[in-house]
C-alpha cells in the first residue's frame, strides 16, 4: 500500500550493481557491503536480506546496534563495526558475534580487559587522523596482536582523499597505500600472521583494482552511484540507482497574481498560479536548501519547481503548466517519471552536499517497498 510517501527499491538494480562491482575485483577479493546509516537510507533489514540473497554475507556497520540487527535478520558472515563501541556494549559485541574495530592502542587494551574473546579488525591510521593505530607503531601493533582475548582477523585503513583526483590527493592516496602495506609487511617480519586486508571503499573499486586485499568495503556504489554526478559518469557509468522517492499530492490551490504562499511569504505568484501540496518535507529527507525554486520534483513527467519554503512534512510545487494535476497524484523527488529522471546526485548538487548524505537522510516515515 503506497500511502503518504514511499521509497521504491529496485531488486534488479541492486543485483546489477553487485555483479558490476564483483567484476572489478581481483581473484580472492570479496564484497563487504557497507550498510551503516540504515543502509544509506534504503533500510537496513530489507537491504541486508536482499544482499544475502545475492551472496553478499559480510557487512560493515557504524554501531553495535546495527550489527545486532543484522544478526537478528540472519546474517551469518563477518559484521564489522567501523566506529567506537562503548565498553558498556562489549557484551553485545560478544553476544551478536560482531567484529569490533580497534580504534587506537588504549582501546585495544580496554577490549582485551573485557576478559572474554572478541573478534577485532585493527584500523591503521595512514594519514586521515580520525581513527586508527598509527601505521608506524610496530611495537604497539604487535602488542595488540598478542593480547590473549583479541582475535585479530583483519587489518584495514581508509583512503581519505580517494574521491578527489587533483595531483596532491592522488599522491596522498598512493602514500597511504604504501604505508598500509609497509605496516602489514612489518608485522609479517615480526613473525605474525597478517589477517584479512582491506583498503578500498567504493571509489577504490574503480581506481585501485589491483590492490591485494581480501575485501572491498562497498558503500555508495552498491546503491547505484558515486558521491557526485561527475564521479559517477567518469568512473562508474554502469551503476543503476536502487532508490526512488515518491509522495502524494495532498491538495491543489489556485492563487491570484500577487498572492503569497508558505512560511515567510516564501512564494509570490507572478501570474494566476496553481500550487500542489506534496506530502513530504525536510523531516522525510527533502533538504530545506531546495526551497524557493532551487529544487524540483516530477509530476506527470514534468519538472515542477519547489515554491516557497520546504516545510517539515510538506512542500509546494508550482504546477501551473500542468492542468491535469489532481489530489492523490504521485510526485517524484528522486527517480524516473516518464522520460525525465531526478537523481540523488542532482539533488545533492542543488543542495550543496553529496549523494551519500541525501540518501542517508531518507527518513523513517517513508514506506520502503522492494520491487522487481
Amino acid at each position: 500500500m503506497k500511502d503518504r510517501a514511499w521509497l521504491e527499491l529496485s531488486r534488479p538494480a541492486l543485483a546489477h550493481n553487485v555483479a558490476l562491482l564483483r567484476a572489478q575485483l581481483p581473484p580472492g577479493c570479496g564484497l563487504m557491503a557497507v550498510v551503516k546509516g540504515n543502509a544509506y537510507g534504503h533500510g537496513l533489514p530489507g537491504t541486508a536480506i536482499e544482499l544475502c540473497k545475492l551472496g553478499v554475507h559480510d557487512f560493515c556497520v557504524a554501531t553495535a546496534e546495527e550489527g545486532a540487527e543484522l544478526r537478528r535478520q540472519g546474517a551469518q558472515g563477518t559484521i564489522l563495526v567501523l566506529g567506537y563501541t562503548n565498553p558498556s556494549q562489549f557484551l553485545l559485541l560478544e553476544a551478536a558475534q560482531l567484529t569490533q574495530t580497534v580504534v587506537d592502542g588504549d582501546y585495544a587494551a580496554a577490549l582485551n580487559a573485557y576478559g572474554r574473546p572478541l573478534a577485532v579488525h585493527i584500523k591503521l591510521d595512514t594519514g586521515m587522523h580520525r581513527l586508527g593505530v598509527p601505521w608506524q607503531e610496530g611495537e604497539m601493533l604487535e602488542r595488540i596482536f598478542r593480547y590473549p582475548n583479541l582475535k585479530v582477523e583483519g587489518l584495514f585503513t581508509h583512503l581519505c582523499a580517494d574521491d578527489t583526483q587533483d595531483e596532491e590527493a592522488v599522491a596522498f592516496s598512493r602514500e597511504q597505500i604504501r604505508r598500509f602495506y609497509q605496516a602489514a609487511g612489518g608485522l609479517q617480519a615480526r613473525g605474525l600472521a597478517v589477517p584479512n586486508l582491506h583498503i578500498q571503499s567504493s571509489y577504490g573499486v574503480f581506481r585501485h583494482r589491483d590492490l591485494r586485499c581480501r575485501y572491498v568495503r562497498a558503500g555508495i556504489a552498491l546503491y547505484g552511484m558515486l558521491s557526485t554526478t561527475e564521479d559517477t559518469e567518469s568512473y562508474a557509468p554502469g551503476l543503476q540507482p536502487v532508490l526512488s522517492a515518491r509522495g502524494r499530492v495532498g491538495a491543489v490551490h489556485t492563487l491570484a497574481a500577487g498572492e503569497h504562499a508558505g512560511y515567510g511569504l516564501g512564494f509570490t505568484a507572478r501570474r494566476p498560479t496553481r500550487l500542489a501540496v506534496v506530502t513530504m518535507g525536510y523531516a522525510d529527507g527533502v533538504p530545506r536548501a531546495l526551497s524557493k525554486g532551487r529544487g524540483n520534483m516530477l509530476l506527470h513527467g514534468v519538472r515542477c519547481p519547489i515554491a516557497g519554503m520546504v516545510c517539515m512534512d510538506q512542500l509546494l510545487l508550482d504546477v501551473t503548466d500542468i492542468p491535469q494535476v489532481r489530489q492523490g497524484d504521485t510526485a517524484t523527488f528522486i527517480g524516473r517519471d516518464g522520460s525525465k529522471t531526478i537523481t540523488a546526485c542532482e539533488v545533492a548538487a542543488q543542495s550543496g552536499t553529496i549523494a551519500n548524505e541525501v540518501l542517508s537522510h531518507m527518513g523513517d516515515r517513508f514506506q520502503r517497498l522492494w520491487v522487481d
